[in-house]
């Protein structure tokens, strides 16, 4: 986040002092190192809980196009979610009051990795030897073809697949891949909400390869748009007083 849309890295002293107050950040139990640059920082996050492993990876839902200026040579899974269950799940996580709010996260995050993919696109054309910089997996065949589709990211990393990797159910509270829980937005959203997702993403989530309902678009006014607003803010305002209390 402290990484400018150019490129640019922050002032390390203000790097720390927004380190020092963010919630997640110390939640975590990492320590700074003030000899590092600011990439070196970064990696030194990783290793911190990674130490043992060759190849290490990180999950990033935002400003992921930034992270080419961290590591140029970095590899890309882009992993996609039909919409719907997407805006379902915000909700859930307390990021969203409402799904019309939780499929803009969505939007937000497909636009952003279309402009990562021409970034790497052209790196890759330009580098020699060639060398794939980036996959897209669905989470739906994720879930429904874990194997086969973790053999491919594996090709795709350079590793060799193991069933030892889907050991992490033994010893976390993460189950295995369950098919039933893809295309949830079925049962959970109203017509009503599925058409809000709809009409709000409707083309990209097509580009996506979902196919829509056969429900009707929503026309929306401006009062019906500053009542979404409003629920969405005040519903997350909630969540987060509940989880974190007042502060």
């Amino acid at each position: 986040d402290q990484i400018s849309a150019e490129g640019i890295f922050p002032d390390l002293l203000a790097y720390y002092n927004w380190l020092d107050t963010h919630r997640i950040f110390q939640g975590t139990g990492f320590t700074i190192d003030k000899n590092f640059s600011y990439p070196q920082l970064v990696d030194n996050f990783l290793l911190q809980k990674r130490a043992d492993k060759t190849i290490v990876g990180a999950t990033v839902h935002r400003h992921f196009d930034r992270l080419i200026s961290i590591w140029p040579e970095a590899r890309f899974i882009h992993l996609i979610r039909d919409a719907r269950d997407v805006a379902n799940s915000c909700i859930g996580a307390g990021w969203a009051g409402n799904v019309w709010h939780g499929c803009e996260r969505w939007q937000e995050a497909e636009l952003l990795w279309d402009n990562l993919e021409r970034q790497l696109t052209h790196a890759t054309r330009s580098a020699s030897p060639r060398r794939e910089r980036y996959i897209s997996v669905t989470y739906e065949e994720l879930i429904s073809q874990y194997r086969e589709t973790l053999t491919k990211l594996c090709e795709f990393i350079g590793v060799s697949y193991e069933e030892t990797m889907l050991d992490y159910a033994q010893n976390s509270t993460y189950d295995i891949p369950d098919s039933r829980f893809i295309y949830q937005w079925k049962k959970k959203l109203s017509d009503y909400e599925v058409r809000l997702v709809e009409s709000r993403v409707s083309q990209l989530l097509s580009q996506r390869g979902y196919p829509l309902s056969s429900l009707s678009p929503v026309s929306l006014t401006k009062l019906d748009l500053y009542k979404l607003k409003l629920q969405n803010w005040s519903y997350c305002a909630n969540y987060r007083r509940k989880r974190y209390g007042n502060y």
